[in-house]
């Protein structure tokens, strides 16, 4: 059975690790540690003090230390539901539980894409895709949520330009952003920068939404996802400020 030290020989690796980096091994020693299918925070923290005569523990100087990296993990486990509190009084003590979703993470080896989804800041949305689009992130439903904030962009781009529900894609946003005629560009802006505007739209529905539309388009990074719903929200962001008001 793998021990903490076994994993992480060095404290200063262990103390240099965020929370949900470290919070990887805490469940995998939870996991297997369970007792009746519980398992307790000191379980883990023990092995800080190592194994008399078999290994060594930490040095003495930095258990206290290694104690409050483990208990953070532990703790932003918990919040995110990936170890739950035995009912009754074992969890009013302490002793947790694995979750499902816990377990399907190690048997999938994907915490760690789980772990930069959940990081993601639903800040950085724009408020009209924000619940769920970050809602797919998490879930790991990358495809979906890429596909819902480009068509997004679409539809705003569409609303904002008073076009209708024929107009569509490329063709729609070269229209709206047009340098010389599109109802969303800006006459003010120097001519080049209307056209690389338009440029923009076309080419960020072109590669990001279209694609979605006729096929079946795998994103297994969830950075790549994050990069491309936070440029959708920023392309929201620019159609709402082009809008103009209603009568």
């Amino acid at each position: 059975m793998a021990t903490l030290i076994s994993l992480i020989p060095d404290v200063n690796v262990l103390l240099a690790l965020a929370p949900e980096e470290l919070a990887e091994v805490v469940l995998r020693l939870a996991h297997e540690q369970r007792q009746n299918g519980v398992v307790h925070l000191q379980s883990i923290t023990s092995h800080i003090y190592g194994n008399p005569g078999v290994t060594e523990g930490y040095p003495q100087n930095r258990r206290k230390d290694a104690e409050l990296a483990l208990a953070e993990a532990w703790n932003w486990l918990w919040i995110q539901g990936l170890l739950i509190p035995e009912p009754g009084t074992g969890g009013n003590h302490g002793w947790m539980r694995v979750s499902r979703r816990a377990q399907s993470l190690l048997a999938d080896n994907t915490f760690k894409t789980y772990a930069r989804s959940v990081g993601f800041p639903k800040a950085l949305l724009h408020p009209f895709i924000a619940e769920e689009v970050w809602l797919d992130i998490v879930r790991g439903d990358l495809e979906t949520a890429v596909f819902k904030s480009f068509r997004a962009v679409e539809i705003a781009v569409r609303e904002a330009g008073h076009f209708s529900d024929t107009d569509i894609g490329t063709a729609l946003t070269r229209k709206a952003f047009d340098k010389m005629t599109g109802p969303l560009s800006d006459q003010q802006q120097p001519e080049a920068e209307r056209e690389a505007l338009a440029h923009l739209f076309a080419g960020a529905i072109g590669s990001y939404k279209n694609p979605h539309s006729h096929r079946t388009v795998t994103i297994n990074d969830p950075m790549e996802a994050q990069e491309m719903v936070i440029l959708a929200s920023h392309l929201l962001r620019i159609v709402e400020s082009r809008k103009k008001p209603t009568a």
